[in-house]
This record gives C-alpha cells, structure tokens and sequence, in this order.
C-alpha cells in the first residue's frame, strides 16, 4: 500500500502534496536576468494553468558550489530577490530559491514562498534552524552523499523549531566519480516521514564535474527519471527548464527544453491519474 504524505500549505489556497496530485517546481538553474526570469515564468504558468497543475516557479540567487571560479554564480542576494519579487508580482506564482547561510534565511523568507536547502548543505544544523525559524516551507534536497532514511534527521531539526512545513526532494546518490543514480525506494521511505517528496529530476541526470570545470549530464534521460519517480510515488517534479539549454549560464547539459515541457508534464499526470495517485 502507498505511504500518503501530509499537505504542506504553501499560501492561502495553494497546497503540495497529500492528495493535492502532481505539482511543480520549475525554471532556469540560475537567475541569469530579469527578463529572462519573466519570460520563462510566464510560459511556465501558461502551461501549468492548461494542465491545472500546481506551480512555484524556481531559480537561484547565487549557486555558490559551481565548479569552477569562471563559472556564472547568478546575481547576488538583493538583485535576486528584488527578480523574484517582480516574478511572484507580475506573474502570480510562488517562487523558491536556495539559501547557503544562516543570515540568508530572513531576507530571503521577505520575498520566497518556499526556502531550499542545497544538498550539500542538508546536514548544516544552523542553517536548517534558521530558515525553519522564518516559518516559510523548507524544501530539503537529499545530499549525494545521504541515505534516504538518514534524511529524517533533517526533517526533525525543522521540525524542533516549531515548523512542519517541510519538503524532501530526491536528487541522486554519488556513483562513482562524475556519476549519480536514483533508488527509486527512497521515495516512498522518505513519504513515510509525513512529508512531500519531490523528484529533482534534472540533477538526478547530471554528471558533477563532468566537464572538468564544470557539471555534464543527460537531459535526455530526464523523462526515464521523472516517469519512474511518478510510478514511485512522487508528490512532485522538480525541473531546470530553459527555452535554450545550450546557452543556458549553468547546468545546460540537464536543463529540460521549454519546447518540451507540456508533453512530458501531459504523460506525467496521465500516469499519476492511472496510478490512482492522489493518495
């Protein structure tokens, strides 16, 4: 029998999971400008209005792990937030991005609607408090380096500070050097700890690395992913999307093309409806 996660309530009639069905989570890796952000945001939201499918549209501030010092890090804390403002303002979604410090977490938490917790900082106790502690969502993505079930540690340390609006987002394991796989049984073992999970499936396909100063990946095997996950249980799909992933500023080589976003988003609920997934 399928572990049903609890709803976590993003605003005023918007919840994520339990049996809400299939929401979304996606937009570029990095904030690369205002128009950009927009553009894509507003795409986005069209699709997801026709598909009636719950959306928080995503991007990063500052992607403070790239590869290589060269690498495009995004445009800083206040320029980024003033952008997201001006996309939940004029576009009407919600809006979510990651947060690398403790002394992040209030700011960000004036504008974001969901705060993101980097998996290579999943473990950091001080920054999980502090952005438990805005009483915003926390979306928690799995380390590479974490068992699924170790990840009901970081749930508790949100949830000691008076905050049950908590996420888990499955993201890949390292395998090997420049590698990562997904074990498809961490999906319902982390809904087992009462929360959504969301499948991030676009990192689930990246090579960290891979390019020597910067991160390959397979955006093709994106769809393999995301289908498999779904089957799996997942609550939600978690997607770097870009109307050009060649020229995309970070993760071209796993960012999901716009063009092809709705037939996959179609086959995904399509499968969650056959599934009997609301539960």
């Amino acid at each position: 029998m399928p572990i049903a996660s609890k709803r976590v309530s993003i605003k005023p009639g918007l919840d994520l999971g339990g049996p809400s069905g299939l929401f979304l989570i996606a937009g570029p890796c990095v904030i690369e400008s205002r128009r950009h952000s927009l553009l894509l945001a507003r795409r986005i939201a069209a699709i997801a209005r026709r598909l009636r499918l719950p959306f928080v549209f995503k991007a990063s501030f500052d992607k403070a792990n790239r590869s290589s010092v060269e690498s495009f890090r995004g445009p800083g804390l206040d320029a980024g937030l003033d952008i997201l403002r001006a996309v939940k303002d004029e576009v009407g979604v919600p809006v979510l991005s990651d947060i690398h410090e403790a002394w992040q977490a209030e700011k960000a938490a004036a504008v974001l609607d969901i705060l993101q917790i980097p998996a290579f900082l999943c473990r950091q106790t001080d920054l999980l408090a502090a952005a438990a502690d805005t009483g915003r969502a926390v979306n928690i993505k799995k380390g590479q380096f974490m068992s699924p079930a170790e990840m009901g540690n970081a749930v508790g340390k949100v949830r000691s500070r008076g905050n049950n609006r908590v996420l888990l987002t499955e993201r890949g394991t390292t395998f090997g050097y420049n590698n990562l796989v997904v074990d498809m049984r961490g999906i319902p073992l982390m809904r087992g700890f009462g929360c959504p999970v969301v499948i991030d499936a676009s990192h689930s396909v990246q090579r960290p690395g891979g390019q020597g100063s910067a991160s390959g990946g397979d955006a093709d095997q994106i769809p393999t992913i995301a289908r498999a996950a779904v089957a799996a249980g997942a609550d939600g799909l978690f997607l770097e999307v870009h109307e050009a992933p060649g020229r995309a500023l970070s993760d071209k080589h796993n960012s999901f093309p716009l063009a092809r976003l709705e037939r996959l988003l179609e086959g995904l609920l399509r499968l969650k409806t056959a599934l009997g997934g609301r539960s």
